[in-house]
């Protein structure tokens, strides 16, 4: 019996990820699109009765975040905690259903790359040696090409380095790795990816050096800890050492058994070779099954060039949430761009096809049709007197080729086919106008024209619900409420077929799904981006301050008979959160300082609070209180301080008094 065989009452294993992302600057969305992807086809799985593991986390060893770091001021873990808890907060607050969220900083990972890395030691697949040559920091790659070329990938300046180093014997490879892609002419997706894979392992394999010592921000190599695990081994590592590669827990290996190979991984063009080449070679060497599919989408373009942090012309997705939100955006990538694909990201045209699929198209159909159920039949699902022939063979092929279009991740085309299905309906309703009263026609008639045409179009919208889910999951839930059906994840939709929504089915509350987005909403979005850009370019220049002896405090000011207004975007960049103080002592030399170490639930940082003379270390030790959080850190009296209690400010001395809580609030909660 295989690895992934079950038998029959269990449901299939189906492992999805994305890669994991680089710590070096917060999301945007190039990252969002990818994991949208994965989090549809998860979605669409789970739907199907599949077993679904989903995976995405970040990357955070290398040299590239060590400079980062450096440059920012701050340690390299806690840059990297920074960033990692953006893209935990922004999957959260999009409603992404990852399973795990996997971080090379954890010992979780640490254990499992080190455990590979012995297993192919020992398997005479590593030797030690030095490397002379170019390498491009910023994509932490080493590259073949003369001192002072630039990086043939990004086009940035390499550098020269000569160190010891531990080396793969990826030459080996080359013929294996040709023979296993012949042989499965679907691990690579699409065929142009595929191709350009093939050229250039057919181009030759030379040995790959996977350790450096010119710094230490990494996993140790076990037994010589003056080597670090170069980074893409350490980070292509995470697909297994999620699962539990390495422990020797019994739990962690079943689940390494049941889910590994994977189904999919999902990366973007730019990381193809890592992926395609050096790692199903260190899967091959390490004796270990290979993934069944890897799927290469294209860039996400805005102003004609590829979203990144360098070119300054990266688009947010908060930009998008705070306007349109999580569906409009989820719809736009999937619905715009085909997969696998090089697509267009422009404000301009999100909101035309938000307006035109998403409020005039599958929200207007809900809002007629069961307004008009809500009229005509007190709001209960009437009667159908039989099938309708021309929207009833338009849900069977909607049924048939929506499934196979998102397994074979054709989103595009799976979402052209369900609005091909409401249009259909939409031209039905016209054309049967229930609305209209036929002269002669008897009242008992025309109600059972009405019901058998409001049937049809809220059954209709019941399987296009279904379908559409996975891509708009917020929208769809609401939509099969309204059609008094329920939860929507506790629907069995695996079988849909015509006939499923019962007459005598009570409507729920309606409400308006998408609506119509004026032109307004492009400048909103515009001006949210360029203030966010700036935001982050000041916070990304901005020098530590000298330290100084006055406290972080927000203070209450008097009142005046003027006070500066500002504007709910204003207020909204502040990110005020609940943290729980751990460690509070005092500061030497300082009176008025404490520090503190705070817990926010996703990670610990430093404070320094100037509260000192009003509250004692030991009395807030588990206390709950509120922090500026996103505020840029700074030094006082030689430490720093990453973030700023809130307090109000009392009396003409200034008396701080803390703000709190009277419910108990979970830590890590968000002010809003």
């Amino acid at each position: 019996m295989s690895a992934r065989m079950t038998n029959k009452t269990d449901k299939i294993p189906f492992y999805v990820m994305t890669p994991i992302y680089y710590v070096n600057a917060r999301p945007h969305l190039g990252h969002t699109y990818t994991t949208v992807a994965a989090d549809t086809l998860a979605r669409y799985k789970r739907m199907r009765g599949f077993d679904v593991r989903f995976l995405t986390g970040t990357d955070e060893h290398g040299q590239k975040i060590e400079r980062s770091a450096n440059k920012a001021g701050k340690t390299a873990q806690a840059f990297a905690d920074e960033i990692s808890a953006e893209f935990r907060f922004l999957w959260a607050r999009m409603g992404l259903t990852n399973d795990d969220y996997i971080r090379t900083t954890e010992p979780r990972h640490k254990r499992g790359v080190q455990r590979l890395f012995t297993e192919l030691q020992q398997r005479g697949y590593i030797y030690k040696g030095t490397y002379t040559g170019q390498y491009c920091v910023s994509d932490e790659l080493y590259v073949d090409a003369p001192e002072g070329a630039p990086c043939p990938d990004c086009g940035r300046p390499t550098e020269r380095v000569s160190e010891e180093n531990y080396y793969f014997k990826l030459s080996e490879f080359g013929d294996k790795l040709l023979a296993y892609y012949e042989a499965h002419p679907d691990f690579i997706r699409p065929e142009s990816r595929r191709n350009e894979v093939m050229a250039f392992v057919r181009g030759g394999l030379k040995d790959l050096s996977i350790s450096r010592t010119s710094f230490n921000w990494g996993i140790p190599v076990p037994g010589d800890e003056k080597h670090v695990i170069y980074v893409w081994m350490d980070a292509l590592a995470n697909y297994i050492t999620a699962l539990g590669y390495g422990s020797d827990a019994p739990e962690d290996q079943a689940r390494f058994q049941k889910y590994w190979p994977a189904d999919v991984q999902l990366l973007g063009k730019e990381i193809s070779r890592f992926h395609c080449v050096y790692w199903p070679a260190f899967l091959m060497a390490a004796g270990l099954p290979l993934p069944k599919s890897f799927v290469v989408h294209g860039w996400l373009l805005f102003e004609q060039s590829k979203m990144s942090k360098s070119r300054g012309n990266i688009v947010r997705a908060e930009t998008i949430l705070d306007v349109l939100g999580a569906d409009a955006l989820r719809y736009f990538l999937l619905r715009e761009i085909v997969f696998g694909q090089d697509g267009s990201f422009s404000f301009d045209a999100l909101v035309q096809r938000y307006n035109a699929d998403l409020a005039n198209g599958y929200g207007n159909l809900v809002s007629r049709t069961l307004t008009m159920i809500g009229k005509y039949f007190d709001g209960v699902v009437p009667e159908s007197t039989g099938e309708v022939e021309t929207v009833t063979p338009e849900a069977r092929t909607a049924i048939v080729k929506v499934g196979g279009l998102f397994d074979s991740l054709d989103f595009s085309r799976a979402l052209e086919t369900i609005w091909v299905f409401i249009a259909a309906v939409d031209i039905y309703i016209t054309a049967s106008a229930p609305w209209k009263q036929g002269a002669g026609v008897p009242d008992k008639v025309q109600q059972q024209h009405r019901g058998q045409v409001l049937y049809t179009a809220a059954e209709s919208i019941r399987i296009i619900t279904a379908l559409v889910y996975p891509v708009i999951p917020d929208a769809a839930a609401k939509v099969w409420a309204q059609l008094g059906l329920g939860d929507i994840t506790q629907a069995d939709l695996k079988d849909l077929e015509w006939g499923g929504l019962k007459p005598g089915t009570k409507l729920g509350t309606l409400g308006p799904i998408f609506p119509r987005a004026e032109k307004e909403a492009i400048t909103r979005m515009q001006e949210k981006e360029e203030a966010g850009l700036a935001e982050s370019t000041a916070a990304a220049t901005q020098v530590p301050s000298a330290p100084v002896a006055a406290a972080p405090v927000v203070a209450a000011a008097p009142a005046v008979a003027e006070t500066k207004t500002i504007t709910i975007d204003d207020f909204a960049k502040v990110e005020l959160r609940v943290a729980q103080i751990k460690v509070a002592e005092r500061v030497a030399g300082a009176d008025r300082l404490l520090r503190l170490e705070v817990d926010l639930g996703y990670e610990q940082r430093q404070i320094v609070a100037g509260i000192a003379e009003a509250y004692a270390p030991e009395s807030l030790i588990g206390r709950k209180v509120v922090i500026v959080a996103n505020l840029a850190p700074r030094k006082l009296r030689g430490l720093e301080s990453n973030g700023m209690v809130v307090a109000a400010s009392l009396g003409e001395k200034g008396k701080p008094v803390l703000a709190g809580f009277l419910e108990d609030i979970e830590i890590g909660a968000r002010l809003k």
